[in-house]
């Protein structure tokens, strides 16, 4: 008996269902299903999925410029700009609880005492902004940079907010693309952060959440990702980084896990894909072998992306495995900027807004020393004619911009 092995493969790949996805993550603009309640605090990271998920399908034309500004405005909305005699916690809000609807006085006074800044809603808060085209006009920049360093232990790492929580490697990363997006990086210590990146790194050269703990997938990307932004990735040397990669690679199944011995997830694709795009390694992974698997978690009737097969499909996993396709170059999927987690069209516009900021605070600068030079030329005629002068007149730029750094 003999058999014979057909080595073509004819059959048509799994079509990733475009507009189908969209849709979903549309309805999630709209209303949240009963199942995701318990998400209600931390609807600005529900939101960042959705718009930045659009944003990478190509399909932001979906929201109508009302809702778009209507979405702007609740951003905005969750702002916390503290009074200078209150704690340095600046920053945005997950949610608008805090935010009564009332003109009562004391009842607005006795909430202030709840609202504060967190790193992560913070983040996701400021990339939907930039992703739906704002100027980012209304910000305080300083204001939210203080609070970032109010919250940054002595030992590196951060919390998430001014009143305590966990502090841990995911706050680092939000502490830096904070920073990274507002060109500013105040009293953050940028050394403390990476002593603490470096102190993180494990035996087997994935990254851990907190010190001593285990090399975690998502947790090395925060670190490689907080190192890029904040310009000291290349701080770790070639020995490492190709150490590095090599168990980032090593992550891949047909998909990709988070740490040795435990099941691949869609989420993965982006942990683990951007830590590569980050060390410039990700053609080194099976990309036929990644869409199949992130295909795999597709659900076609609704659409949206799943963590495993037969599962239901979220925000979350379905932005990340949208990333994860996009790293492959998936046809009708935008590019994405790995480190930041925005589209590569969202982080150009980032640019622009950098040089603006760049060019008003160069103008502001150009316009003090002219006042100052004035000034010195005034004194020198004075000393000229014989006067004494008694009195010097400190100038500053009038300017409220930061001076980027």
């Amino acid at each position: 008996m003999s058999y014979q092995i057909d080595m073509e493969d004819n059959t048509e790949p799994e079509p990733v269902l475009l507009s189908k996805h969209a849709k979903n993550l549309l309805r999630f603009l709209n209303m949240l299903p009963a199942r995701m309640a318990s998400h209600d605090n931390t609807r600005s990271t529900i939101v960042f999925f959705a718009v930045c998920g659009l944003d990478v399908l190509n399909s932001l034309n979906l929201v109508p410029p009302q809702m778009r500004q209507d979405i702007i405005d609740w951003i905005y909305g969750g702002l916390v700009v503290p009074r200078d005699d209150e704690k340095r916690c600046g920053g945005f809000m997950g949610c608008r609880a805090m935010v009564p609807l009332t003109e009562d006085v004391e009842i607005l006074e006795c909430m202030r005492k709840y609202q504060w800044g967190h790193l992560a809603m913070t983040y996701t808060s400021i990339a939907v902004l930039v992703t739906l085209g704002d100027d980012l006009s209304r910000l305080d920049r300083k204001s939210i940079v203080d609070g970032v360093a109010a919250v940054q232990r002595p030992e590196g790492s951060f919390s998430a907010c001014i009143d305590g929580s966990e502090d841990d490697m995911r706050f680092v990363y939000c502490a830096a693309t904070i920073c990274h997006m507002l060109d500013y990086w105040g009293d953050v210590d940028k050394e403390a952060m990476f002593i603490f990146i470096e102190k993180s790194l494990r035996y087997d050269y994935g990254f851990s959440q907190e010190l001593e703990g285990e090399a975690h997938g998502g947790t090395t990307f925060c670190a490689l990702a907080a190192l890029q932004l904040v310009g000291q990735l290349h701080r770790l040397d070639a020995a490492t980084v190709e150490r590095i990669k090599r168990w980032l690679i090593f992550r891949q199944m047909d998909g990709f896990q988070g740490r040795p011995n435990k099941p691949v997830d869609t989420c993965y694709s982006f942990w683990i894909g951007a830590s590569l795009c980050i060390l410039d390694g990700f053609e080194l992974t099976d990309f036929s072998k990644n869409r199949e698997y992130i295909l795999s978690t597709q659900d076609t009737l609704v659409g949206g992306f799943a963590k495993w097969p037969q599962a239901t499909p979220d925000p979350f996993h379905t932005y990340l495995g949208l990333c994860g396709l996009a790293f492959t170059g998936e046809p009708g999927l935008s590019a994405v900027m790995a480190s930041l987690n925005i589209s590569m069209a969202a982080y150009v516009h980032l640019q622009h807004i950098h040089e603006m900021w760049r060019s008003k605070c160069d103008e502001g600068k150009k316009d003090n020393d002219l006042t100052i030079s004035s000034a010195v030329q005034n004194k020198l005629k004075l000393a000229k004619d014989g006067e004494v002068i008694t009195s010097t007149t400190a100038t500053t730029s009038t300017s409220p911009l930061i001076s980027a750094q």
